[in-house]
This record gives C-alpha cells, structure tokens and sequence, in this order.
C-alpha cells in the first residue's frame, strides 16, 4: 500500500516536516539574534556574595581580568569559565557567576578571611585553607599568628588553634604561633613570649594536659619572680616551667608538678 494514500501518514510527515522547518528558523533567528551588539557584555557587577562583605578584593581588577580572559556575548558567554577566571584573583575564595538581561554579569565573590601566616609564606584562612596574598593586606588589622606543620596538616593546625586559644583565655592570654612536627608534637607560643611544649597526642589528652596547667598555673605563678620562659606540658602527672631571669639560661627545667610530676620528659 502507498503511505501517501494513508491521509493520517501523510499528515504526520507534513507535520513533522513543518516542525523541522520551524526549528530551521527558530534556529536561525536565534543565532542571529545573539550576535546582535544589544546582546553584547557591556557591564560586570562585581557584589559580595550573601552573607559575606568585600574588603580586599578590587573591583576594577575582577572587571579587567574578565575583559582581557573572557570573550563573548551574553548568550554565548561560558559561566563557569568566568568563575574560573575570577578565582584566579587574590583574595578571592570562590566566585557565582549569573547573567542579567540582556548584556550583563553579575559576580557574587566570597574573600579569604586570613587567619594566620603558614611557615612557607602564605597564609592561612579560616577554613584551613592555604592562599597566596599580600601580607601588608592581610595584617592590616595587626599581626596574625604564625602557623607551620607537615604537609595537608593547614585544617588540623587551626582547629588545634581555636582550641588552644578558647582554652588559654582565662589567663588572659592569645596564642602567636601554634606548629605540628614531623613527629606530631605539638609547641606553640603566647602573646606574652610564653613557650609551651605540648607534645604528642597520646597518654592525657592535650587538651586535658593544658586546661591542668591553666588552672594551677595561677598559683605557681605567684610564686616566682618572673614569668616562666618555658612551659613544659609533656608529663603525665603535671607540668614543668623554666624562667629564665630566675635561673639563668642554662638552667634545667624545674618542675611545678600539679601531682608529684615525674621527671622523665614524655613526648
């Protein structure tokens, strides 16, 4: 039998033959439409993505970097390469990018928040995450402490920070420097020159090593005629301190035990 005899076969292939034609022209139109100069970037918006402010990050710098990188128009614009483009820029975290009707972007930049310097001379955001930026911008608001560790330890370095420093703070001191060896003990230093020796994560918990310290310290304080040089934190019964204006540079740690401390230094 001859489809085009079938009146409902021949309506379908006339249909779908207009729809082709359709598409043909919307296609057609479409890509017309797109190269037309309305359609062209004309602007980049550069805000703070939302619940975070822009301090470091320029404006101008993030527009020009897309002009030189980017190319296209405000349908063929790739998005992601943009982000890309904008991530590349200090200071900046992480970027969204979104287009506005009919020739704009929009790009919503999340900062690095500089927490501290590692030992190789970047620096340290809150997240635990290394960065490169510059460390006049970074200090403005003062000094930031100074971090070091093995490598990938940057996330467990700032927790231990945050830590030590929420627990330091009812001796009205601040953490400076916090480091991880090799051998995966730990030593950090007060604002007020302070050195404590920490060591390694086994036996008495560091934290239960430094909250014993913390509330003896006080006591222990009075008693000398300075301030300990040393705080020495690696015994397992109590804690050991060294001032040096007291008892010279050469002397040996004197223990401060909190109960009968042993003399053998455990690390």
């Amino acid at each position: 039998m001859n489809p085009w005899h079938n009146p409902r076969l021949a309506n379908a292939f006339a249909r779908m033959l207009i729809a082709l034609v359709l598409l043909a022209v919307l296609a057609t139109a479409g890509s017309w439409t797109a190269r037309r100069a309305v359609f062209d970037l004309r602007l980049v918006r550069v805000e703070a993505a939302r619940g975070h402010e822009l301090r470091q990050s320029s404006e101008s710098l993030l527009r020009a970097t897309i002009a030189q990188r980017i190319h296209g128009s405000f349908f063929s614009v790739n998005l992601d390469d943009v982000r890309a483009v904008v991530e590349t820029v200090p200071w900046v975290r992480g970027a969204q990018v979104r287009r506005v009707w009919p020739n704009r972007l929009v790009v919503a930049i999340e900062e690095h928040r500089p927490l501290a310097l590692w030992e190789d001379g970047r620096l340290v955001n809150t997240y635990g995450e290394l960065f490169s930026a510059n460390l006049d911008e970074a200090e403005e608001d003062g000094a930031l402490p100074q971090f070091g560790g093995p490598k990938d330890s940057e996330g467990t370095v700032v927790r231990r920070y945050a830590e030590l420093r929420d627990l330091v703070a009812p001796l009205g001191a601040v953490p400076v420097a916090v480091n991880l060896s090799a051998r995966h003990a730990w030593s950090a230093q007060l604002d007020d020159g302070t050195r404590l020796m920490i060591g390694r994560e086994q036996g008495i918990a560091l934290a239960d090593r430094i909250r014993r310290w913390v509330a003896a310290y006080p006591a222990v304080k009075s008693q000398l005629n300075s301030r300990a040089e040393v705080i020495d934190l690696r015994y397992p019964n109590g804690f050991a301190l060294r001032s040096l204006s007291a008892l010279g540079d050469a002397a040996p740690l004197a223990d401060a035990s909190v109960n009968s401390a042993s003399n053998r230094t455990v690390e």
